[in-house]
């Protein structure tokens, strides 16, 4: 069984000969520290790691459903620790210098989206006619996919997280119930938008999956009410879900972190059955998930980060608690987020060794190993 067919049928609840070997990644920093714990440094991100650590591959079409063209990155100030810039969502922020902007938490300044009269000139960055979109060689690369033995996915962008990263959390908020026409405009538009663009890359690709980002919820529930969630996102993630489905693509997954319990029957009515990456110190457990829904949902992470960081005892702990619901289908268990660079490498060899070993992966040669 190929890693393709074993990813397809975990995730049908069809059987498999063992657990698919993925896991979600690193922060940039965990990288860093653990160059001075024996990681090669020539492993310098999260590809090279994922290539290091021996992890099944899995490939995204190269589709863009984003702002195109997204801003110029420019610095707008400095001093001998910080700067201000522009960045890629327009959006001024400050960041630490010694820091990335991708790594680091920015301090929001201003947004260029904040209203109907600035939306009018952000939405030009999304039109889905706009050349660049898939690569003008498109042809030449779908014959590439044609033999392929890993999954291969779309990922189909967000109907509300971008939004909040363009408005800023606040602004998102406030518009979602004070100007709800307009969030509705802006996330038609957005649904349109994809819906536009899937109907050229869907003809002759048989993908494996399609996944949303929509990170819209923290460690106390969501962002945006259920009740505007149901009556805005529900029937555009519907449209394109059934557009999907009508296209072989039935496996459609949202990455969200923190608390999801209450948006996960809503993505599931609007057919996203997958939830990613499952973050348990958020209290979104894949144990309540699955009581709840049964095989209407599939599960990917839901591994505590914060066992890795304890040690030995609680890693085997933590595994050994997710094996019978591995076991059930439906799921793929790895770390509930990006590692923090509070896991030792030493822990995260030990984690690696011991999932292979309780799940029947066989052991890569790529690291040694601990025991």
């Amino acid at each position: 069984m190929n890693h393709r067919e074993r990813w397809i049928n975990c995730l049908h609840f069809q059987p498999i000969d063992r657990i698919p070997d993925e896991e979600f990644g690193y922060w940039d920093e965990t990288i860093v520290a653990w160059h001075d714990q024996g990681l090669p440094k020539t492993v310098r991100n999260n590809p090279e790691a994922d290539v290091f650590f021996g992890f099944a591959e899995r490939r995204w079409a190269p589709v863009n459903f984003d702002l195109a063209p997204g801003f110029e990155t420019k610095v707008v100030e400095e001093d001998d620790r910080h700067q201000i810039i522009i960045d890629g969502n327009g959006v001024k922020c400050m960041i630490f210098k010694y820091g990335s902007q991708l790594t680091s938490i920015p301090h929001f300044i201003d947004h260029t989206l904040k209203d109907r009269a600035s939306w009018q000139e952000f939405k030009k960055r999304l039109d889905p006619e706009v050349p660049g979109r898939y690569p003008s060689n498109w042809s030449e690369i779908t014959k590439q996919w044609e033999n392929r033995t890993y999954p291969l996915g779309i990922h189909v962008g967000s109907l509300w997280g971008r939004i909040r990263d363009w408005m800023g959390l606040e602004g998102a908020a406030i518009c979602t119930v004070e100007e709800p026409d307009l969030m509705e405009d802006m996330v038609e538009h957005l649904c349109n938008l994809i819906m536009r663009v899937l109907e050229n890359v869907v003809v002759g690709v048989q993908y494996d999956f399609a996944d949303f980002w929509e990170d819209m919820a923290f460690n106390g529930g969501p962002l945006i009410s259920p009740a505007d969630f149901e009556r805005i996102l529900v029937p555009r993630y519907k449209r394109i879900t059934d557009f999907l489905k009508q296209h072989g693509v039935d496996i459609v997954y949202v990455d969200c972190d923190g608390d999801i319990n209450q948006l996960a029957p809503l993505w599931i009515q609007a057919g996203v059955r997958g939830m990613f990456p499952i973050e348990r110190a958020s209290h979104s457990d894949p144990y309540r998930l699955r009581d709840k829904f049964g095989k209407d949902v599939i599960l990917l992470g839901g591994v505590n980060k914060i066992a890795l960081i304890a040690g030995r005892e609680e890693i085997r702990k933590e595994l050994n608690h997710l094996k019978p619901l591995a076991d059930q289908g439906g799921y793929i268990p790895h770390v509930d987020h990006r590692v923090p660079p509070d896991v030792t490498y030493e822990n995260y060899l030990y984690y690696l060794d011991y999932k292979r070993d309780l799940f029947g992966i066989p052991r890569p040669t790529a690291h040694n190993g601990v025991n």
